[in-house]
């Protein structure tokens, strides 16, 4: 398989090219098919969708809560996920689709349920996304499955991949890639921040790395590869101007042509055997222009942007108690499980941290942790 040849670096002079179709199918299976045969038609290697069981991922106060939104799917937030969200039976006939025609199929696991669900379906590879960079149970046990995984790291510090890493390596699963990624929809020139894909390479010589872009249009990508990333994914649809907040950020059909062409000429003009081009090389290569310059300044280390937390504050998962917890209480492992949470809780890069730790006052099942309800 492709992927695998270029996460174990047999080849360098390919890029892995994912459709994320995530939930722009509208809640529709036949449109769904749609655009997995039109990411085919693209060049693309592989489609790839998101899967959540919601109870798992969210608090139900995230879910109960009123959504009130030009792209909302239902009176409450549950109510919008649960339009969206797929059934076993569908990810079937999808999957089998895909395999008849000839293009790898996937799925983002957003808690350790779809996690299991995506494993049971044999897939090729699971992604792990920005949001669950820093989930740290999920990531542990989606590494001891060994399974190749693909981890995005939007809004997070390079402590937390430097984490990701060592989870990594102590399951001895060298199957993985980090994506570099900046979770803002769409994402601004300068918050592209291209050059942390070089600080990435360097920093884990032996792991590749890729990109998730939100960025609109294709030459941002493109220079993406050009840094050295060998797996590119972006958001794919059929029509930019549909309901539904990732549509804005996402490649039309004809875009992805583009970016996949463009790739194609790197590989045919032998381009990818090298990952060391000056920025200047690369802007001169793809035509100049002030935004391309933009996302390839200089980064000296991985921070959480600004432009970042709306995405934080709002799909950031926290840590929740998994069963009601009395005052007095030692945290255990067995105590903890990671959501959204509404409202949000201590950061789950911080789990470990809390283990051992004493409560101040009871705490309900499915409710956050907060940081006054903890003392050591």
């Amino acid at each position: 398989m492709l992927l695998l040849d270029i996460m174990s670096k047999k080849i360098c002079n390919e890029v892995y090219i994912i459709a994320e179709i995530g939930q722009n199918h509208q809640g529709c299976p036949e449109t769904a098919k749609r655009m997995i045969l039109e990411a085919k038609k693209a060049g693309c290697h592989c489609v790839k969708f998101q899967k959540s069981d919601l109870a798992a991922k969210f608090t139900s106060s995230a879910l109960n809560r009123k959504y009130v939104s030009d792209h909302a799917w239902g009176s409450t937030y549950g109510q919008h996920k649960e339009y969206l969200e797929f059934s076993k039976e569908v990810y079937h006939l999808l999957q089998d689709y895909s395999r008849e025609i000839g293009i790898d199929f996937t799925a983002s696991a957003m808690d350790e349920r779809s996690l299991e669900f995506l494993a049971d379906l044999r897939v090729p590879f699971i992604k792990i996304g920005s949001g669950d960079a820093n989930n740290f149970p999920l990531l542990t046990k989606a590494a001891s499955l060994q399974i190749p995984l693909v981890i995005s790291t939007g809004m997070q510090t390079m402590s937390t991949v430097d984490k990701i890493v060592e989870i990594m390596s102590e399951s001895r699963n060298e199957m993985y890639a980090l994506m570099h990624c900046i979770s803002a929809y769409p994402t601004p020139p300068t918050d592209c921040n291209l050059g942390l894909i070089s600080v990435l390479m360097r920093r884990f010589p032996n792991v590749t790395i890729g990109y998730s872009g939100h960025e609109l249009g294709v030459s941002i990508t493109k220079a993406a590869v050009l840094m050295g990333a060998r797996i590119v994914e972006r958001h794919f649809t059929l029509d930019k101007n549909q309901k539904g907040s990732d549509h804005r950020c996402s490649l039309e059909p004809a875009e992805m042509c583009s970016l996949v062409r463009g790739i194609d000429q790197f590989r045919h003009n032998k381009y990818l055997l090298n990952a060391n081009y000056t920025v200047e090389e690369i802007i001169k290569m793809l035509g100049g222009g002030d935004e391309l310059r933009a996302a390839l300044s200089e980064v000296e280390n991985k921070d959480i942007l600004e432009c970042e937390l709306p995405c934080r504050f709002k799909l950031g998962k926290s840590i929740v108690a998994a069963r009601d917890l009395d005052k007095g209480h030692k945290i255990q492992v067995s105590d903890l499980t990671i959501k959204v949470s509404e409202p949000s809780g201590i950061s789950a890069e911080t789990y470990f941290d809390i283990i051992g730790m004493q409560l101040t006052r009871s705490v309900n099942q499915d409710e956050p942790i907060i940081e006054n309800v903890l003392t050591s």
